[in-house]
């Protein structure tokens, strides 16, 4: 089974593995054993934008592409789209999280019915969310 993880999670366990819970370093490492670990296709942009901005680890010489890729082949993650499906459930009244990108996490994470290591506070109280932290 997949589990979904969150931008942030992603660029912990890049950048500064020392900020992960211990349940959430526990399913990374039982989700790279398996290559079960997913990421929707909106955290490639947020990192991104984050790395154009200057707030992730940038590394001199390397494109934010490279950086993104580094992360996706070093825990082999899937990249899942965002379907017709996970953009209506994105905008459902269950929802409370104002940020786009988050919410079509959450809504990937309903949508295939798997759980989110996130250590987003807001995610992790929302109703129904199977979330790991």
């Amino acid at each position: 089974m997949l589990t979904i993880c969150d931008t942030n999670i992603l660029l912990f366990w890049a950048d500064d593995p020392s900020r992960l819970s211990a349940k959430a370093r526990a399913a990374l490492d039982l989700g790279l054993e398996s290559a079960n670990l997913a990421c929707s296709d909106i955290s490639l942009w947020e990192i991104a934008m984050l790395y154009a901005r200057g707030r992730v680890n940038n590394r001199a010489g390397v494109t934010s592409s490279a950086y993104i890729q580094d992360i996706l082949t070093g825990m082999s993650v899937t990249v899942l789209p965002i379907t017709a499906e996970i953009a209506e459930v994105s905008q459902s009244a269950s929802f409370t999280h104002g940020d786009p990108a988050d919410r079509l996490i959450a809504a990937t994470a309903l949508a295939h019915r798997i759980p989110l290591i996130t250590a987003d506070g807001k995610l992790r109280a929302m109703p129904g969310l199977r979330c790991i932290w």
